[in-house]
């Protein structure tokens, strides 16, 4: 499988880099260790950080935005997914438990400010790119109806776009019965450390959803 970066991304967003995680999990209902980790530690840190400098002050979550606005997308409207989570924060809400590796990859968001997404690979035909949506394009959400990704940054496969850092679709999201994941990090900042972003995400992935067999790679 490869993953790359197409021009009508690259074009617009020079910064743009993915952090590509792949692995082998069991995955369970959750993990209580984790859960405390994110209640105790990560979001009183994050409440603090907003209350300082507000989310549009968070470094990875502005260059995210500007990186929707230089391909013609309301980041305002279509929220990335980092920012979305810190809103939950800010209002009391905490987060969603879907599983272990999709909390998992919901700390990674919230600790680096990015984008990340986790995805079944069973379910991925082909190799991957990150792509702009094309015109009138659109694919059912997880969780919600169909999503307009015209203009977004989006990851496809041969059969069509199955990702992207604002929403993800149904396509490949992971359940109970998925055995071989992709953990991305949308990454755009080319002053982020993102080799350091990835260790600290495998450390996670390990210790909190049992991930095995981890290979990690950046993309440009």
């Amino acid at each position: 499988m490869e993953v790359r970066i197409d021009s009508s991304v690259k074009e617009k967003v020079e910064s743009v880099r993915l952090g590509c995680l792949v692995y082998d999990v069991k995955v369970k209902e959750k993990n209580e260790e984790l859960w405390e980790k994110l209640e105790n530690e990560i979001f009183p840190q994050l409440v603090s950080i907003i209350e300082e400098k507000g989310i549009n002050g968070v470094e990875n979550i502005s260059s995210s935005k500007k990186a929707y606005k230089s391909l013609g997308k309301d980041p305002n409207r279509y929220r990335v997914s980092s920012e979305a989570l810190y809103r939950r924060i800010k209002q009391g809400k905490g987060l969603y438990q879907i599983n272990t590796v999709v909390d998992t990859n919901n700390l990674i968001s919230l600790e680096t400010g990015f984008s990340a997404g986790s995805y079944d690979l069973k379910n991925v035909k082909g190799n991957i790119v990150l792509r702009k949506g094309a015109e009138g394009e659109t694919y059912k959400g997880i969780g919600k109806d169909d999503i307009n990704i015209e203009n977004l940054p989006v990851l496809a496969d041969s059969e069509g776009a199955f990702g992207s850092p604002t929403s993800d679709s149904t396509k490949a999201m992971v359940t109970l019965n998925s055995e071989k994941i992709l953990t991305l990090i949308y990454c755009f900042s080319k002053d982020e450390n993102l080799e350091k972003i990835l260790n600290k995400s495998k450390e996670y992935l390990e210790k909190y959803a049992g991930a095995e067999n981890i290979e990690t790679f950046t993309v440009e």
